[in-house]
């Protein structure tokens, strides 16, 4: 019931997820990034815990490979269920599906992202994520995440609509300098595009305001949180 994103940013070292599903709220549940650590995604019949234990095996000094094997050992007898993918510090992707991942699944690795996705129209699905990722290196990360997800969303997505989609972007600070979601929606991903394009040209503003506050001057479009 899901497809999604995780890569890395190779000229910024940011990392980045974009995630869409049938199901409600769906980047709360699967999404996880730490700054200069990684990103971790854990989906299908989803086990949250997995993503915050993934990011800690990166940040203790794993590979993306040697993390997700710890990882499926992690899993135990749960792991048939699971859904993961995973990039580290140094670009390197790694994805695992089991053999009761829902319906059509299908992932592509390559340097700085994995795409993977289940219950999907047909198994090309990650491959054209995975390619309009790869194929735009000066965009900005936000943008060619969302665009891969629209990609996949072309090349057919999930079996089923669409009715939420996110965006989880870590950089230099230590918090997450994009955290957008579309819980539930008849177009989750043209919602979340227009939150992007919103957000994007405000986003740098907000962490300089975070860090000093007289470094940015004050904005908002409803206030200034």
């Amino acid at each position: 019931m899901t497809f999604s994103l995780v890569a890395r940013c190779a000229r910024s070292g940011s990392f980045g997820i974009a995630i869409s599903s049938s199901s409600p709220c769906v980047a709360a549940r699967c999404a996880h990034a730490r700054p200069g650590v990684g990103a971790v995604l854990s989906q299908n019949i989803t086990d949250p815990r997995l993503g915050p234990a993934g990011l800690d095996l990166l940040q203790s000094g794993l590979s993306a490979d040697a993390a997700l094997a710890a990882l499926r050992r992690h899993a135990g007898d749960a792991l048939p269920y699971r859904q993961l993918a995973l990039v580290d510090r140094h670009g390197e992707a790694r994805a695992f599906s089991g053999a009761m991942a829902l319906g059509i699944h299908a992932q592509c690795t390559a340097p700085d992202v994995v795409a993977a996705g289940n219950l999907l129209a047909n198994r090309y699905v990650p491959e054209a994520m995975a390619e309009h990722f790869r194929a735009r290196p000066d965009a900005a990360l936000g943008a060619r995440l969302i665009g891969a997800l629209r990609a996949g969303l072309t090349a057919g997505g999930e079996a089923g609509p669409v009715r939420s989609a996110g965006l989880l972007i870590v950089g230099e600070a230590a918090w997450p300098v994009a955290d957008l979601r579309v819980d539930w929606a008849d177009d989750p991903l043209g919602d979340l595009e227009a939150l992007w394009r919103l957000w994007e040209p405000q986003m740098e503003d907000y962490v300089r305001r975070g860090l000093d506050p007289t470094a940015a001057p004050s904005f908002g479009v409803a206030g200034d949180p």
